[in-house]
């Protein structure tokens, strides 16, 4: 199930106008073009960011996001019937054959549940051509990442002006946020962001939980389900703080 940030078409509208920089997404970028994919399944593609950027350079995407709302602002971007939207997730694809499997920033945490990211992996798989690749990321628990999720080190103050793809949504002005840490259970960490709009006293909220696998951890998951390990590098934009991993299906023999 989405986040409640998803769910919300408000908040839904509100996620780029908050994190305008996506240059964590050149690195994956470069690795679609370095593999020559020209088929690419994006998975938890939210307001369709990635999804669009490869369609600009001719790519055929599929994105998929169990968020309505997150798809909905996606449809409505500029290139949006470029890209083919499936709203679900990737448990239940219809039948695929793609040179390259993403899940880019947090979706691959996102996913908590051991059953659900299972079956996630089993989908990704079935979805890629032989020889194709799977590529996402992951945060390296030992650097306990959750220790700056406080309102002091992420508070900020963003003017968001009108959204002209969602007209039914009015213009937002002034937005406060910041993210505050709920509970750390094991490999769960619970966190809840906080959005507070002009002349609204009370706080909107979304909470959410992300899991923190270790490395050999996923490693494990990769193989159990058939795929090859062809690297673990480090996240460009976050050197020493996460984990890239590029898994591929075998060829056919």
């Amino acid at each position: 199930m989405a986040d409640e940030i998803f769910r919300d078409r408000r908040l839904a509208a509100l996620y780029d106008p908050l994190d305008p920089d996506r240059s964590d997404l050149d690195a994956y970028l470069l690795l679609a073009e370095r593999f020559g994919a020209t088929k690419v399944l994006d998975i938890g593609c939210g307001t369709g960011v990635f999804a669009l950027l490869l369609a600009e350079r001719g790519v055929d995407v599929v994105g998929v996001d169990p968020s309505g709302s997150s798809l909905d602002v996606a449809r409505a971007k500029p290139g949006a019937d470029r890209v083919r939207w499936i709203h679900g997730d990737a448990t239940a694809l219809p039948p695929l054959r793609v040179d390259l499997v993403t899940m880019t920033a947090n979706v691959a945490q996102a996913i908590v549940d051991p059953e659900g990211w299972r079956r996630t992996l089993a989908g990704a798989y079935a979805a890629l051509r032989p020889g194709g690749r799977l590529v996402f990321e992951t945060r390296d628990p030992a650097r306990r990442a959750w220790e700056a999720w406080n309102r002091e080190k992420s508070y900020k103050v963003t003017e968001v002006p009108e959204i002209p793809e969602i007209p039914e949504i009015p213009e937002i002005g002034r937005v406060e946020s910041w993210v505050e840490l709920i509970e750390v259970v094991g490999p769960l960490v619970t966190f809840r962001w906080h959005y507070v709009f002009d002349g609204v006293d009370t706080a909107v909220t979304s909470d959410s939980t992300l899991r923190f696998r270790e490395r050999h951890e996923i490693e494990a998951d990769l193989t159990a389900h058939g795929y090859v390990l062809e690297a673990v590098r480090d996240a460009p934009d976050r050197p020493g703080k996460e984990f890239v991993f590029v898994a591929s299906r075998p060829p056919a023999v």
